[in-house]
């Protein structure tokens, strides 16, 4: 995945001005470390809705099977 986009940030003056000092090997690496920031956001969030899709599955899957909120209260209390 090497397409690339440019976007628009806004920030405070000094930063942009930092930024606009910097050189072209300095903004590639600030590129990269946004990147990665974002694209690590992209990935916890897709594996939430992973988690949240198979807890629903498992839960759906229960209530076919006849656990009631009862029988779990019941084995989650077992000392044995």
């Amino acid at each position: 995945m090497n397409t690339k986009e440019e976007i628009i940030l806004r920030v405070p003056m000094d930063v942009a001005q930092t930024y606009r000092q910097a050189t072209e090997e300095e903004r590639g690496q600030i590129a990269a470390r946004l990147s990665v920031m974002l694209r690590s956001r992209l990935t916890r969030e897709e594996a939430i809705a992973k988690l949240n899709r198979t807890m629903d599955e498992v839960s759906t899957e229960a209530h076919v099977r006849g656990l009631t909120p009862e029988i779990l209260e019941s084995i989650l209390n077992d000392d044995e």
